[in-house]
């Protein structure tokens, strides 16, 4: 990267910071900031925005819309909203992919408080959701399409940005506690207070469950347990500057069956997320300017008891460490912009064990790479409740060279209720470690590219008591990666231990395919009086392969066409609530020649709260209340009707 696009963002704020058209307070730089309600949005912007100001479709989800879906992990709450599938091969706790618009699983970018994260071991350098539970989420947003522009590599499907709370007065707790179906026990506690210049906010969580069989057709269970701790605290230096210091540990143990069926196999896994950060306000707050730097750890490892000379029988190590910069500045009324650098270095270690006694691990790949990007996005406001916006990011990767994308945008809010959005936009995937240097690793390996633009509208009624809403997406993929099986007698030459010309290997990675999807998605709401809330939303999305040969239009795997989600809640006065939802997906396939197919399913919820006292409530649900039998993977497990109830505390 040269030096003048690296210092582009600074001389920028330089000039404009000179002029006397600075009239406002910007917004802060950061991702994990406080809120004021929920028609703010953070993850869209890398900054509080107005939910009218954002070109892209975003779905906000605040505390009391976590609370009443009493949703256990993140992945069961997003599958909830429009664009967004699910797979996962058994219950709690196993492997989870989610699909933003039909992306690959490792094209969403997943923010917690600010840090992005994800693990550099593993294949597609993504990150698994079997192990993020809703825990002290105050508010989960979904951004939906390419966002590579303020979010970087990966960005292709979408964003995913989880807050946990800073305290808001000098002593408050809160406290869930529930119970159920299979032995599940699920504990989670918070405390945190503001003394003088430091507000502090630490909590914790423990899970258990027995689980069912990971395998459908397998008899014994597959438990799974995951303690975890997340904790925040901000502390006022001096007037419109502060440090701030985030942290969360996870240690989870998933028991999960072999290849053949039942095992006593089991994995363990154990993530580290920090961030240290310093905010400074300049020119009255018209410049914000926040210097941080992230650290994301992540430690995978197999064990299978029957192995008495050698348990282990795979080690992963995954680490993430971020500089970087962000600043916004308040140009003049209705004139915003957000700029930044970046610097991130990735490391890698795998090693597996041998397939033939004494299954000793073998020896581990390695691998480094290191991606410095700038970035910068202006927001104006010609006119009342017109919002345009442009932006560009320049990233320079130690493998890959420079690679410069654009997106643009625009949001028109009208005197009648009306709010237009329309926008393009462009992201890469850069080739992950693994795909690189593993075992199965390809050097001459290319990024991942996609483009794409969506147009969308909604109309409020009776001051936004009703609301309905379409969008229309459209993104194209090339470059995409993908894992290339070896017969035992072929000749190609990258079924070879690269440098060997006799040593074989299983396979090999290469960018072949190409994608195509579309789609609509549909919502709608309602307020009906005081006491009912009735929400859905409806998808219809087309992802194709557009690879040469046999696959050419065929479905990708695992993604259902169709998806639907509907919800209803009466409120009653002073006395609680009843809820039903229910989730309809349509038939998919669970390979990418489209010869084994997932038919769809439908799943209904019940849900109900009832308050003990104004700080009190008590609350159980039945999900999965006909017990449909249904696949997600093809041969694995999902669970049946589950009963839970427990009590929920906010002090």
């Amino acid at each position: 990267m040269s030096f003048r696009l690296a210092v582009l963002p600074f001389l920028l704020c330089s000039s404009l910071c000179s002029t006397a058209a600075l009239a406002q307070e910007a917004p802060r730089p950061d991702a994990a900031a406080a809120t004021d309600g929920s028609d703010i949005v953070v993850a869209a912007n890398r900054a509080p925005t107005d939910a009218d100001r954002v070109v892209a479709s975003v779905t906000v989800l605040d505390k009391a819309a976590i609370d009443r879906t009493q949703d256990t992990s993140v992945a069961d709450l997003l599958v909830r909203t429009p664009g967004v599938s699910l797979s996962r091969n058994g219950g709690y706790g196993t492997t989870t992919s989610l699909r933003i618009r039909g992306a690959e699983p490792d094209q969403t970018v997943v923010v917690i408080d600010g840090v992005k994260i994800n693990d550099p071991s593993s294949p597609g350098g993504g990150y698994n959701f079997g192990d993020l539970l809703i825990g002290d989420a105050s508010r989960i947003e979904v951004l939906r399409g390419p966002q590579s522009i303020l979010w970087g590599s990966q960005a292709i499907g979408g964003v995913v940005n989880i807050v946990t709370p800073l305290p808001a007065k000098d002593l408050e707790g809160s406290i869930d506690l529930e119970g159920g179906s299979r032995d599940t026990v699920n504990a989670r506690a918070a405390l945190g207070g503001i003394n003088g210049p430091l507000a502090w906010r630490i909590g914790a969580q423990a899970f258990t469950t027995a689980g069912i069989s990971a395998l459908a057709l397998g008899t014994e269970r597959d438990g799974y347990t995951n303690q975890n701790v997340q904790a925040r605290a901000v502390v006022t230096l001096a007037p419109g500057i502060s440090a701030d210091l985030r942290g969360a540990y996870t240690n989870a143990n998933n028991d999960f069956d072999g290849f053949s069926g039942d095992s006593a196999e089991y994995g363990l896994t154990r993530t580290f997320v920090g961030y240290a950060g310093l905010n400074v306000d300049l020119f009255d707050s018209r410049l914000r300017n926040r210097f941080g730097y992230g650290y994301t750890d992540t430690d995978r490892d197999n064990y299978d008891p029957e192995q008495v000379t050698q348990p282990q029988t795979f080690a992963a190590t995954g680490r993430n460490h971020r500089l970087e910069y962000q600043g916004t500045l308040a140009v003049a009324q209705g004139v915003d912009a957000v700029f930044g650098v970046e610097n991130e270095v990735s490391r890698f270690s795998t090693a597996s064990s041998d397939f033939a006694p004494p299954f000793a691990l073998g020896t581990p790949a390695r691998g480094r790479a290191e991606l410095t990007s700038v970035y910068g996005q202006l927001n104006l406001s010609p006119i009342d409740g017109l919002t345009l916006n442009g932006g560009v990011r320049h990233d320079d990767h130690s493998r890959f060279g420079a690679q410069t994308l654009f997106a643009g945008g625009a949001s028109w809010v009208l005197p009648t209720g009306t709010v237009l959005r329309g926008s393009y936009s462009e992201g890469f995937k850069a080739p992950t470690l693994y795909q690189l240097f593993s075992e199965y690793g390809n050097r001459a390996l290319s990024p991942e590219q996609a483009k794409g633009w969506e147009a969308g509208a909604e109309q409020r009624f009776m001051d936004g008591r009703f609301a309905i809403g379409g969008t229309y997406f459209e993104r194209r993929s090339r470059d995409q990666i993908v894992y290339t099986g070896c017969s035992a007698t072929t000749t190609e030459p990258l079924c070879f231990v690269p440098g060997s010309t006799t040593e074989r290997r299983f396979g090999y990675y290469q960018n072949v395919a190409r994608a195509f999807a579309r789609g609509v998605e549909a919502v709608g709401r309602a307020q009906i009086g005081e006491h009912l809330s009735i929400d859905g939303n409806y998808s219809w999305i087309l992802s194709e392969d557009r690879s040469a040969g046999r696959t050419f239009g065929n479905w990708l795997p695992r993604r259902p066409r169709d998806t639907a989600n509907l919800s209803a809640t009466y409120a009653f006065a002073d006395a609680g609530s009843l809820g039903v939802a229910a989730r309809w997906a349509g038939k998919s396939f669970d390979n990418a020649a489209n010869t084994t197919r997932l038919d769809g399913y439908t799943l209904v919820d019940l849900r109900g709260e009832l308050p003990v006292s104004s700080t009190v409530r008590l609350f159980a649900r039945v999900e999965n209340l006909f017990d449909e039998r249904y696949q997600t993977i093809a041969r694995y497990g999902t669970l049946g009707r589950s009963v839970y109830a427990g009590l929920r505390g906010r002090f």
